[in-house]
């Protein structure tokens, strides 16, 4: 077996020969200097968004002052949104209500008098259920699973299974001993081929034959 080109718009090749271009590779259709997305992430919507980082990122403009990253290998499911700290009213004053966007003369200063949020950090290999909502600065450690319709905000630890609003840890993937291997290994910073080798112990959760693997 070999690895689809993380360069490919629509990786998934069906049984047919067709392609399905409701899966797309993040980094192929995604160009935004505030985003950063891994290779073979990949997006599934079948309404096949004209704009995929406004639709995932609807408030992150280009030169926020703060950033989405998204690591390798990780899955996205269509209505998935990163709530990112642009959206956030100013709080300082007696309401929140935004009166300098409606003047074009201070919607610039306005923008720049926000404070400085956090960035959204998505681990490796992380998968996100449909219509889950990432808050502002919140952060996915790798092999994280986040369910449908969860709100996560913090840090969320390695291989933690989340749900809920706001999302609590359900429990943990594997052993902690086990984690430590995973993390030490991170097969998804192997080369492809290497990668390729090894599916057969990724996919059956054997961490002690990846770990024999591991160059």
């Amino acid at each position: 077996m070999t690895l689809p080109n993380p360069a490919e718009r629509n990786p998934l090749v069906l049984p047919d020969g067709s392609r399905d271009s409701a899966t797309v590779f993040l980094n192929a259709v995604i160009d935004h200097p505030n985003i950063e997305v891994g290779a073979y992430t990949y997006y599934h919507d079948d309404d096949h968004p004209e704009d995929y980082a406004r639709t995932l990122a609807p408030y992150l403009f280009p030169g926020a002052p703060e950033a989405l990253q998204i690591g390798k290998f990780c899955q996205i499911a269509k209505g998935v949104q990163f709530i990112t700290a642009t959206a956030n009213h100013p709080m300082t004053g007696i309401s929140t209500y935004p009166f300098a966007i409606f003047n074009s003369e201070r919607f610039g200063t306005y923008r720049a008098s926000l404070p400085r949020g956090e960035d959204t950090v998505i681990g490796n290999d992380c998968w996100i259920g449909r219509e889950a909502v990432i808050m502002p600065g919140a952060t996915l450690g790798n092999g994280v699973i986040v369910a449908t319709r969860a709100v996560v905000t913090g840090h969320v630890p390695d291989y933690a299974i989340v749900g809920g609003n706001p999302a609590k840890v359900i429990r943990k993937r594997f052993s902690k001993s086990d984690i430590a291997k995973l993390l030490e290994l991170a097969w998804w910073d192997w080369e492809p081929d290497h990668i390729a080798q090894a599916i057969p112990a990724i996919e059956g959760g054997d961490v002690d034959a990846l770990a024999a693997m591991a160059k």
